[in-house]
């Protein structure tokens, strides 16, 4: 390798790259994602400790969607469990932020990646750039901070 090439970050701790880069790996994608539903459960639970299922079902819809769709969506692209697992949420072409309304994409997107048995999370396994449908659907991709740094506002 010469001295003017690029150096590719090490891809190894991520657990693989695509042809456009280094991904995220399944398991840090999965950890985070536990992570998060943990958090959202919590909420559930409260609001079905006070006024039963209906009102945790409700609170608990509208919790997931605000909170996915604001971290994703954010310039950082990061849930608190993705941040925890150093990985985050990107625009596919672009690199940069998803925005709100692609975040809301992304979050909706979910319930076709889990209703055949999570065959849609599990497809980034197999998928060339490591993605799962609803980041096809959403022309995202979960990259490693490492590799893709939040850009942080000048001042």
């Amino acid at each position: 390798m010469s001295s003017t090439e690029p150096q590719q970050p090490p891809v190894s701790a991520y657990g693989g790259s695509g042809p456009s880069g280094p991904r995220a790996s399944f398991g840090r994608r999965l950890v985070a994602s536990l992570l998060d539903g943990i958090l959202v459960s919590i909420v559930y639970w409260i609001g079905f400790a006070i006024g039963g299922r209906g009102l945790a079902s409700v609170v608990g819809i509208i919790v997931s969607l605000a909170y996915f769709s604001y971290f994703e969506g954010s310039s950082s692209g990061q849930t608190i469990g993705k941040k925890a697992l150093g990985i985050r949420v990107i625009d596919f072409a672009t690199g940069g932020a998803l925005g709100f309304g692609r975040g809301f994409v992304r979050w909706i997107s979910r319930i076709l990646s889990t209703i055949p048995c999570f065959l849609g999370y599990l497809w980034m396994l197999w998928d060339k750039e490591k993605q799962t449908w609803h980041d096809k659907i959403a022309t995202s991709v979960v990259v490693p901070e490492s590799a893709y740094p939040v850009s942080k506002w000048p001042g």
